[in-house]
């Protein structure tokens, strides 16, 4: 007997690819959105779903989001968008993001859903003003969008959220909200569609960067994530809750010495050598990936999880491990050339 009906927004997307396997084999009944239908078949294959029923919605289009949500106990919104660049308009970014999220806001409520777990991003917590390197991020801190370290997917994910919770609180009704905000997301990957976090790995497996640069982030395991979200859907008195969802904070050098130690010869393209501040700034003029995380060289962002551990009983697996399974991952299914 099926636990409910948990509506997946952005069902062809990394991280909900996993919170859908994981709900289906917790047996709950599972329906998803993606942009297109012509994509359905697909998508059901590599999640390995062949019943999973997916309508059409986007988050620029009212279009298929009440016939979605229509029925659903409850709704894990996590499509947003996640760009591979830097746009040359923010509003790219910020105007899916933010109205996307309304229009599965709206949605739920009208259906009458219980709850929303939104994918927020620790882009939401950790940008904005000079907090210097050792500050500990948590739950309690907001990105400043306007600061000059705020970059357009910082903007989104700070808008989007804070927008969300203003809808709940002024026209929600009886609709529970809680957000996760996820650090750098990786582990095995269950097809083409992943985060950008992946990039990382993907280029240093790669050979693509000429050394290794001066920036680090927290890591959190998508498969965690995952669990992390049917947590916080399940457990009871979540209304308005935020959680952050990370791990260790490793710097680029810690991820070229884990694959090269644990991958041997398939990681024999992975540097080893440091990469002078200024030659990744030569190399952003090149690639729009790399121009993305210039102002990151140097900083620290770590971020304090253990409230989702007190809470909700969660935690994230060792990031070696994640690191080890995204790289493995990306070489058996050829989407990295060594």
């Amino acid at each position: 007997m099926s636990k409910g009906v948990v509506l997946v927004s952005g069902a062809s997307g990394y991280i909900a690819g996993f919170a859908i396997q994981q709900l289906v084999a917790q047996g709950w009944t599972v329906r998803g959105t993606i942009r297109s239908l012509g994509r359905a078949d697909e998508v059901r294959r590599t999640l390995g779903t062949p019943d999973l029923q997916l309508f059409a919605a986007d988050l620029m289009s009212d279009a298929g989001w009440a016939e979605a949500a229509k029925g659903a106990d409850l709704m894990l919104h996590i499509a947003s968008p996640i760009p591979t660049s830097e746009p040359k308009n923010p509003d790219d970014l910020i105007i899916p993001a933010r109205d996307g999220a309304l229009r599965a806001l709206k949605a739920a409520r009208d259906a009458g859903v219980k709850r929303v777990v939104m994918t927020s991003s620790t882009a939401a917590i950790c940008y904005g003003a000079e907090r210097g390197n050792e500050k500990v991020f948590t739950e309690a801190d907001w990105s400043i969008p306007d600061s000059p370290d705020s970059y357009a997917y910082i903007k989104s994910k700070t808008i989007a959220e804070r927008a969300a919770r203003d809808f709940i609180a002024r026209e929600g009704g009886a609709l529970e909200f809680v957000t996760i905000n996820p650090s750098a997301v990786l582990g095995p990957v269950l097809g083409k569609d992943f985060s950008a976090s992946l990039e990382v790995v993907k280029k240093l497996l790669g050979g693509e960067l000429p050394g290794l640069p001066r920036l680090g982030f927290p890591i959190v395991d998508v498969r965690d994530l995952a669990d992390l979200h049917i947590r916080a859907m399940t457990a009871p008195n979540m209304h308005n809750e935020r959680f952050l969802g990370s791990g260790e904070f490793l710097w680029m050098k810690d991820i070229a010495e884990i694959l090269k130690f644990r991958l041997g010869a398939q990681a024999k393209k992975v540097p080893t050598r440091g990469l002078p501040d200024f030659l990744l700034k030569v190399s952003a003029l090149f690639d729009p990936t790399v121009r993305m995380v210039v102002p990151e060289l140097g900083r620290t962002r770590r971020c304090d999880a253990s409230r989702a551990e007190k809470v909700l009983g969660w935690k994230t697996r060792a990031a070696a491990e994640s690191i080890v399974d995204c790289a493995q991952s990306l070489l058996a299914n050829g989407l990295v050339r060594i």
